[in-house]
Parts: structure tokens; C-alpha cells; sequence
């Protein structure tokens, strides 16, 4: 394990290229359009108008029509809560607030599921869903204009509106025979906002796999989404997506253990008030909850924070520069305010033999990295809705459970 020279925001990509560079699956840059940091995640947040969102929030090109929010890398590493953001849009038009907290139970929903099933969400698919289609490019053929901007997008600055995740989801399997767990790892690698709980969750339920209902790509969603963009396309008089893709084979398989009930619901969710066990000396962040509103953070003012870039881990995903880069600027914002280690190595040889606090993060590496070690205080994960012990088979059954 090594101890880094904690980031500075002005010296983040140089940082992140010489101690994180050889982990990476391409060259380090800064995202195109995002900037990680507390202090950015508030200014988004507070320019966020709802007005419109119902209505504008599928819209693609130009990037002048788009209502997306763009808040959810913020979401993501918990830098904004989503309770917050919840509150954030009371007051809008009841029309663009419903239909914006809808994505938000969404991105709940995609905690509870992963929260419960954990790794097994990997492997677990209800559905077999398989091309019938021949196709003899790659999957994302950048000679179509509408995959090349997309996939631009995603590569250079770490982010997609829904409409377009879906796009390129529904062409990697559904019409280009991909497999999906490809497609979604190439996602994971690349959205600063990544995550195996909504990253996975979307792949899963745009291809089919979670409900036998693939959605198709065609050149209509194009031309209703990204007026004009088909028109410059030097495939546009012999559009490969011209129709609706032919129906896939679909067949149902079996579901895995916990999908209907959960006998545990406390142990999916972490505990309600905060468990002391002795007397903490740091606070550890997890990439799940880095922001000042942290509930371990907030806790011990005092305290040094701590956070791990776990080799191995990394070593294994290969992620993006650009993730890393974002990390290190939110690490490096965070710094301006209070004392902050950073270390490269395993978590549980940096954390042994300190009295570290946390907040439980709901994903199986910290049920399986916390317990190696002492933890004095586990404080509440912040959850939009605590998770309950009824079914979460669709995201319907489980507004109800």
C-alpha cells in the first residue's frame, strides 16, 4: 500500500496519470463535460430547472433541446443525495416534478435490486433474449451518425442521456448480436455516473433480459429525437436501421433466490440509527458516498478522511481515466475543507488497526471489504426509501411493496 500526495484540483489529471495511469484502459484526460467536486455538484444542482422536464428530458440533438438533468454523476457518488434532489424540485410543475422523481425511484429501485441480489444480478437475466438478425459490422458502427455521436459521447465525456443508453443497448443485443454483459461493462468503464446497480438494471430491462420485452433502435426514434442528424449521415439513403429490428428469440428462465421477498430487509439495508462500537480516529469513504453530506463525515467534523483507490479492483476493471479523474477532483475539492488521506492499495491493509467511521453502502465489495477489519461506527446509508421485504421483480411491484 502507498500513501499519495493528496490531488490538487488545478493538478488532478497529471495526478491521476502518474499515480493511477497504469490502471486505466485508455489515456488519462478530464471529462469533456464534467467536473467533479462538492462544490460543482451544488452549483448543478441549484441551475437545475425541472420546468420542461417531462417533455424535453428524451430529446437528444442538438445538445440545446436536451431537459436532462446531467446531475447524476453528482447522484451517483453521493456528492448529491437523493433525498436532497428529491426536495430540490418541490414547488415545479407537477407534470416535470412526478415525472423526474419517477427517475429517481428508478435509480432507487436499481440500489434495492442490487442491494439485494448482489453479484448475482451478473449472471441473473429472467429472460434469454438472442438476435435474430445478421449483422455484419460491429454492434456500434460509428458510420452511422447517430452511434458515432453517442459513442463520442460516452468516450469523451463520460455521460449519455437515457434515450441514448438505450440506443446503443438495444443495438449492441438486439439487432448487432452482442452480448450484453460486454456492452455493459464497455458503459461501466466510461459513465462517470457508472454503476452495476443502474448501469446493470438498464442493460437488463433495454435488452429484454429483465422482461422479455426488448426495446427496439430504429432511424424513427433518430428523427424524432435528434432532428436532422440523419441527414449528414453518409448512410442516410441506405440506412441499416431503417426498420424496426426483427423480433428476437425470447425465452424465459429461472429467477434467482430473493427476487420476490426478501426474509432480511435490515440486514439489505444497513442500520437505522448509527452503530457505535468505540471510538473513531478516521472517517472512511467509499466511491458510494463522498460528499460533505457523507453521514459518517458529517458526524466527525474533526476527524481525517480516508479514502482507498483499491488496486486490485482497479487493476481488474480498467476503467476509464476520466472516472478516475473525476474521483480525484472530488477528492481534491474535498481537501479545500478538511484533512484527507489518499491511499493506493487494499482497503483493509490501510484500514487495519485504525478505529475508522463509515456509512454502510449498499454493494456486496463492502459487506466483503468491512468486514476484514474493526469498524467503530457504522452510520445509515441515505436512502430515498428504506428497503422492505417484498418483491423486486419490476420496478411497478416494487412501488407497491
Amino acid at each position: 500500500m502507498t500513501r499519495l500526495a493528496t490531488p490538487t484540483l488545478p493538478e488532478a489529471v497529471d495526478w491521476t496519470a502518474e499515480y493511477l495511469g497504469h490502471l486505466t484502459c485508455d489515456a488519462v484526460a478530464k471529462s469533456g463535460r464534467f467536473t467533479g467536486g462538492q462544490q460543482v455538484a451544488d452549483e448543478a444542482l441549484a441551475a437545475f430547472d425541472v420546468s420542461g422536464y417531462a417533455s424535453k428530458r428524451n430529446e437528444v440533438w442538438p445538445e440545446s433541446r436536451r431537459g436532462a438533468s446531467a446531475l447524476s454523476p453528482y447522484i451517483r457518488h453521493g456528492l448529491l443525495q437523493l433525498p436532497r434532489v428529491w426536495d430540490s424540485v418541490a414547488g415545479g410543475p407537477s407534470r416535470d416534478v412526478k415525472k423526474y422523481r419517477d427517475e429517481l425511484n428508478w435509480q432507487e429501485y436499481s440500489r434495492h435490486l442490487y442491494a439485494r441480489l448482489g453479484t448475482a444480478t451478473r449472471d441473473w437475466i429472467r429472460y434469454s433474449v438472442e438476435s435474430t438478425e445478421v449483422w455484419d459490422q460491429e454492434p456500434w458502427w460509428r458510420e452511422m451518425a447517430c452511434v458515432d455521436l453517442v459513442v463520442s459521447e460516452l468516450e469523451n465525456d463520460g455521460w449519455l442521456v437515457n434515450q441514448t443508453r438505450m440506443w446503443l443497448a438495444s443495438q449492441w443485443v438486439n439487432r448487432g448480436d452482442g452480448y450484453w454483459r460486454d456492452g455493459e461493462d464497455r458503459f461501466f468503464r466510461h459513465l462517470l455516473d457508472g454503476s452495476r446497480a443502474a448501469n446493470r438494471l438498464g442493460w437488463l430491462w433495454t435488452t429484454g433480459g429483465g422482461t422479455g420485452k426488448p426495446y427496439g433502435f430504429s432511424r424513427w426514434q433518430v428523427e424524432k429525437r435528434a432532428e436532422g442528424l440523419c441527414e449528414g449521415c453518409q448512410l442516410n439513403t441506405n440506412c441499416p436501421i431503417q426498420e424496426w429490428p426483427s423480433d428476437p428469440r425470447v425465452e424465459k428462465v429461472s429467477e434467482p433466490a430473493g427476487l420476490r421477498s426478501d426474509p432480511d430487509p435490515d440486514a439489505t439495508g444497513g442500520p437505522i440509527d448509527v452503530d457505535r462500537r468505540a471510538q473513531p480516529d478516521v472517517v472512511w469513504l467509499t466511491a458510494e458516498s463522498l460528499g460533505d453530506d457523507d453521514p459518517a463525515l458529517a458526524a466527525n467534523p474533526g476527524l481525517p478522511a480516508v479514502f482507498v483507490f483499491d488496486e486490485p479492483l482497479l487493476d481488474r476493471l480498467r476503467l476509464s481515466g476520466k472516472r478516475l479523474v473525476f474521483l480525484a477532483e472530488t477528492l481534491a475539492d474535498l481537501a479545500e475543507r478538511r484533512d484527507v488521506e489518499v491511499h493506493l492499495g487494499r482497503p483493509v491493509d490501510v484500514l487495519a488497526g485504525r478505529a475508522p467511521a463509515v456509512t454502510f453502502a449498499p454493494v456486496p465489495g463492502w459487506r466483503r471489504i468491512s468486514g476484514q477489519f474493526d469498524l467503530a461506527e457504522i452510520h445509515p446509508f441515505p436512502w430515498l426509501r428504506r428497503p422492505r421485504g417484498g418483491s423486486v421483480a419490476s420496478f411497478s411491484q416494487w412501488l407497491r411493496s
